[in-house]
């Protein structure tokens, strides 16, 4: 949906408001509804320019993120069903059961378990003996 009006323009309509203008003026002057002008007054009252701008470019990387999230929690989903479809139980008893079937489980390795013991590959060293 193409805009017809840039942030820098809204303010500079809201800016005549704020300087005596009626909003039945504006309106035709502008060629908006009086709602729009409302709507744009409760958005972007009290703003100055660069705020109006910094405030899309927030909306937009919020955008982003909901769309980086939602597609997270369907690969999760994914995940889950392919769980479920294999036959292998899910949750904290996979992980450790994953983590003691490595060879170097326990022992001095590259990579740590981290508290819920998701691990990549555990690296044995010279040192502990396998």
């Amino acid at each position: 949906m193409k805009k017809r009006f840039t942030e820098e323009q809204i303010i500079g309509v809201l800016k005549e408001a704020e300087a005596g203008a009626r909003v039945a003026d504006l309106s035709r002057k502008y060629g908006i509804a009086e709602a729009t002008f409302y709507n744009w007054k409760t958005k972007f009252g009290g703003m100055t320019v660069s705020q109006a701008q910094r405030l899309k470019e927030l909306e937009s990387e919020n955008s982003k993120l909901k769309h980086l999230l939602a597609d997270a929690m369907l690969d999760n989903a994914a995940l889950k069903e392919w769980l479920v479809e294999s036959g292998k139980p899910a949750g904290e008893t996979t992980r450790r059961r994953a983590f003691n079937e490595y060879p170097c489980a326990g022992r001095d390795t590259g990579l740590r378990a981290n508290r819920d013991f998701q691990i990549l590959v555990p690296v044995c060293s010279e040192a502990s003996g396998r």
